[in-house]
C-alpha cells in the first residue's frame, strides 16, 4: 500500500510564503471563510482595478499548513485574475478534491497533489477562493 505524503517540504514552504501577502487595511474587497471540516479560517482581502481585474491581495490565516500552502498559491497567481477565472478555478479545484475531475490548471497545485486522500483537508485548500466569491460577489452586481 501506497502512502501520500501530505506535510512535504515543498508544502511547508509554501506555508512560509504567506508572510508576503499581508492583509491590509486598505483592500477594498474583504471577506472570511472558515472551514467545517478542520476550523481553519482564512481573512482575504483584494483590490481590483479598473478592469475589475484583482490588483493587491492579502492574507490573514489561522489555518493548517494546507491551508496556508493552498492560501499562497490563490495569492500568488491571483494578480490579473477576473471573478469569472476565480469561480471556475473554484469550481476546477471541487471537481479535483471530489475525484471528478484532473488537477485544476492553477498554477502550483501540484505541491498539493495528495491532498484529494485527505478529505479533511479539502475545506482548507478551498479557504481563499471561498472568501474571494464573497470579497468580490459585489463586483457581479
Amino acid at each position: 500500500m501506497s502512502v501520500t505524503v501530505l506535510y512535504t517540504p515543498d508544502v511547508l514552504a509554501l506555508a512560509m510564503d504567506l508572510a508576503a501577502y499581508p492583509l491590509v487595511s486598505d483592500l477594498s474587497h474583504v471577506a472570511e471563510a472558515r472551514s467545517p471540516t478542520c476550523g481553519s479560517q482564512l481573512r482575504l482581502g483584494l483590490d481590483s482595478g479598473p478592469d475589475d481585474r484583482i490588483a493587491r491581495v492579502g492574507i490573514s490565516a489561522q489555518a493548517c499548513a494546507i491551508g496556508q500552502a493552498a492560501a499562497a498559491i490563490f495569492a500568488k497567481a491571483a494578480l490579473g485574475q477576473s471573478a469569472a477565472e476565480l469561480a471556475k478555478a473554484r469550481s476546477e479545484i471541487r471537481n479535483w478534491l471530489s475525484g471528478e475531475g484532473p488537477m485544476p490548471s492553477w498554477p502550483g497545485f501540484d505541491t498539493l497533489v495528495a491532498v484529494p486522500d485527505y478529505p479533511g483537508r479539502h475545506g482548507a485548500v478551498l479557504l481563499p477562493w471561498d472568501a474571494a466569491q464573497e470579497a468580490l460577489s459585489s463586483l457581479a452586481e
